[in-house]
């Protein structure tokens, strides 16, 4: 049992961590927008780089705070009955749904992601809806990434979820 809870914990800390690293990327967002306003409106100077950086950024923002979001639990959950049950109750919904819904889209998507980046690094593959062109591969590869790290922490929740429906007790 040490060794799981080690083991959690480590999980855990990844998300702690994705979800630090992605708050940075809101600075950039900030940044690049305002920058942009600027640049337009005061002195007649739109960039082309500007709009595809803050939706990278954007995109970086919400891949790598998912898994962070998931381990505090502040994820958007439509509750129709959920709160009216006992958190025994509620753990062994979240196993159901784990099981039927979350593992598989998540698995899905993961294993798309991967390929998508793997397919951008190997033919350099360049953003075409700008004039900009950036790099695609990075953002891909952060995506996977950002899918990789919920799902080791779908697989986290899962077993202290399954523990306490098992046991009536939590892991940690």
């Amino acid at each position: 049992m040490s060794s799981i809870r080690k083991l959690l914990k480590f999980i855990d800390w990844l998300s702690e961590k994705s979800g630090a690293i992605g708050k940075w990327f809101a600075l950039l967002l900030v940044l690049f927008g305002s920058y942009e306003a600027i640049a337009r409106h005061f002195f007649n100077a739109p960039t082309t780089w500007a709009y595809d950086s803050m939706c990278m950024a954007g995109g970086a923002i919400y891949m790598l705070g998912a898994s962070y979001n998931y381990l505090h639990d502040s994820h958007t959950r439509v509750d129709l009955f959920y709160t009216l049950v006992s958190p025994r109750k509620q753990a062994l919904i979240d196993v159901i749904g784990a099981l039927f819904l979350f593992f598989p889209l998540m698995i899905i998507m993961f294993k798309l992601a991967v390929t998508w980046a793997a397919k951008a690094w190997k033919i350099h593959e360049v953003m075409f809806n700008s004039f900009w062109y950036p790099p695609a591969a990075p953002y891909r590869t952060v995506f996977a990434i950002g899918l990789f790290l919920l799902i080791l922490q779908g697989v986290a929740r899962f077993i202290r979820d399954i523990h306490f429906v098992i046991r009536g007790e939590k892991i940690d």
